[in-house]
Order: structure tokens, then sequence, then C-alpha cells
């Protein structure tokens, strides 16, 4: 009777113990899918925001931007400019000049960035993302008008549809006699019709005025140089090859920017960003790793005879370790399938059907937006290759130095 007590203790504790591991198991694969699901979830996100500020920033700005290298502005011809409009690939050339000036609407006053441009400016797809509201049109030669953003407007309190009252620009010049007291000589102004609103991103929204360039030529006397000349490039035509173009036509006076390049610090940032989150995120994964390290240390202990008759029929160490890794593998890449699956899955349900709002009522897009790389999915199954095999190691190599005459 105390035989067979003693035998009906020994399998339950044993049954306890073996469900202990595979609960243990199923513990740690299940943090490696949540861990590997954040993970593909968070990048993507990092993605659809890079994307976004490129589509952002094209509605400004310009597939390729000319600048001098050294100085504010350079002089520009028409043969010269001729010669960069027959350059292969490019189908619209916009000159621009750009300067700093005090705008006056009203007795409200606010020191803005004036931007001439050519007539062509809005036929380079402008303005195609955010808001844009009023006359797409910059006037005439003698009523020139303007293009606010919106947050000029809204601190100059500018009502459009009040055609009666305009909008002065004003801009220093130097005096022509420094012992001069009259103030007209320190600055020329002129008046625009303000007509419309764009609204792309705060950075511009709340700086920038569109001019037409004879305006600003005239008014910040210019002459014949620019600040920059903003080119679109034809279709079927690549923006890389088309740049490198314009890069050997000009030389090294000149720098030719991608819409990238103009805003690099920016994207830099976001994949600082991105790369630190990943980072982050696959110590967190690390860390619940842990209990695959645990769960193979349990099953070593207790499949320790098993071990040692194993090792007496003639396995050698590395057979043994390969089991424990093996077995360490189908539970982290187990988890891992299941995350990138489920990581897959919400990424799409989040592009098409937008389940997690910005909660901006004002945003461009009204959910969060997500792009799926799949180098990242290379990279994340790279991170829990290389987890798994730190995390199972140990408890393998325990495994293989089983004492067998010991357990036997």
């Amino acid at each position: 009777m105390n035989l067979s007590y003693f035998i009906a203790a020994r399998y339950f504790r044993s049954k306890k113990k073996r469900n202990f591991i595979t609960v243990l198991s199923t513990i740690s694969m299940v943090g490696v899918a949540v861990g590997t699901m954040a993970l593909v979830i968070v990048m993507s996100v990092f993605n659809g925001l890079e994307d976004l500020i490129r589509e952002i920033f094209s509605s400004f700005d310009a597939e390729l931007k000319v600048e001098a290298t050294l100085g504010k502005s350079f002089e520009v011809s028409e043969d010269w400019l001729g010669g960069i409009r027959d350059i292969e690939g490019v189908a619209i050339l916009t000159e621009v000049i750009e300067d700093n000036a005090l705008l006056d609407y009203n007795g409200n006053q606010l020191v803005g960035t004036i931007k001439g441009v050519s007539d062509n400016f809005l036929d380079q797809n402008r303005f195609s993302q955010g808001y844009f509201w009023g006359d797409t049109t910059l006037g005439t030669d003698k009523r020139p008008a303007a293009i606010l953003g919106r947050g000029v407007g809204f601190f100059l309190s500018v009502n459009l549809k009040d055609i009666n009252i305009p909008l002065k620009v004003f801009y220093p010049k130097a005096p022509r006699s420094a012992a001069s007291l009259d103030p007209s000589q320190l600055y020329s102004s002129d008046f625009l019709d303000p007509v419309a609103f764009f609204s792309v991103e705060r950075q511009f929204d709340d700086e920038y005025i569109i001019a037409p360039l004879h305006f600003t030529r005239d008014l910040l006397n210019y002459g014949d140089r620019r600040t920059s000349l903003e080119i679109k490039v034809a279709d079927g035509y690549s923006i890389s090859d088309v740049q490198d173009r314009l890069k050997e036509h000009l030389g090294e006076e000149f720098s030719v920017k991608n819409t990238d390049q103009q805003h690099a610090g920016l994207l830099r940032t976001v994949k600082l960003e991105k790369l630190f989150v990943f980072l982050t995120l696959t110590f967190i994964l690390a860390i619940a790793s842990f209990n695959i390290f645990f769960s193979l240390s349990m099953l070593a202990i207790e499949k320790k005879k098993d071990i040692a008759v194993l090792k007496a029929m003639g396995a050698p160490d590395r057979l043994i370790q390969k089991i424990f890794l093996k077995q360490g593998a189908l539970i982290a890449f187990s988890g891992a399938l299941v995350g990138l699956v489920l990581g897959y899955l919400i990424c799409l349900a989040q592009q098409y059907f937008g389940l997690v709002s910005l909660g901006i009522s004002s945003a461009v897009v009204d959910s969060y937006p997500v792009k799926v790389v799949w180098s990242d999915f290379i990279w994340i199954s790279i991170s829990v290759i290389a987890i798994t095999m730190l995390a199972s190691w140990r408890p393998a190599h325990i495994a293989s130095k089983v004492n067998t005459i010991t357990e036997l």
C-alpha cells in the first residue's frame, strides 16, 4: 500500500512538472509572438510616417532644387536658363526669389518669408497634399496676388472675401545717404491681393506666402539674381538620373537636391528614432525570451535520466546540444511566425480601415499611416534567431554535461 502511494505520488509530481514546463513553453511562445508583433507594427508606423513626411513636403518642395553652393543668390540669363531647360528629363523650370519681409494686413504685422515664383509654379502639382482653398492664381502684372500659408493668414486675420484690404509687404534697403532722416529710404513696399490659403505643414503654413516673381524681383531689387531654381522631372524619367545630368551641367558652383536631401535632417531624425525603437523593442523581446531559458533549464533537469540513457547509448554531447537548441528554436520560431503574421494583418487592417485614429481634426490624414517593408521582417527574424540562440545555448550546454554514471 505504501509502495502504491509512493508510485502514485511520484507519477503526479512528474506530471505536474511536465505540465509546468508545457505552460512555461507556451508563455515563452506567446511572449515572443507579442514582441515580434509589436516590432512589426511599430516599424511599419515609422515607415508610414516617413512616407507621409515625403508626401507632405513634396506638395510644397520641388522634385529637384538648384542652389548656389556659396552665397545666397546667383545671376541668371535666358541663355543659361535655356541650357537647363534643354537637359533631357527637365519638364518645368521655375525661377525662385525667396527672402524675409514684413507683412502688414489691416494693422496686423508679421515677419514672414515671401517666395516669388514664375507663373509655372502651380504647374508642378503643388499643394496636391494638405488643404488649399481660394483662387489658384497669382494675379496679373498690374494687380499681383498672393497665396498665404494658413498660419500667416491666421496671425494677420486675413479675410479673403474683403477685396478692399490689400496685403502690404515691406523690405529693408540701404539708404542712399547715411545722414538721411527720411524713413521711406529705409525700406521699399508694395501691395498684394490675398486670394488663397494653403496648409501643408506647420513649418510652411506659419511662415510662407507665395507671390509672382516680377513682384518679388522689383520689391527686393534682385534684378537678374535668383535664390534657387525648382525643377519638375518629365514623366518616364528617373529623378536621380536627371539630378546627375544637372550636376554635371552646372558644375561644383551649384548644388542639386532632391526632396529627401532638402529635408535630410528631419528624415535622418525619423530613421534614428526608428532604429532606437527597434533596439528598445528588441531588448524587451530578449527579456521575454528569458522564459525560453527557464523552460529549457527545467526540461534539462527533468530529462537528466533520459539524457544519461542517450549518452550511455553513444550519443555525443553535440547531439544533446542540438536537441535542446532545436527545442528552443521551435518555441521561438513558432512565436515569431505567429507574431509576424498577426503584425502584418494588423498593419493591413490599419492601412485599409484606419483602426487607430490620430485624434486631430486638422491633420492631413485621419489615422496613423503604416507601410509594411519586407526588409523589416528580415531584420526582425535575424533578431529572433540571435536571441533564441543566446537563450538556448546555456541550457543546451548544461544538458550536454549530464554525468551518465551519477544519473544511472
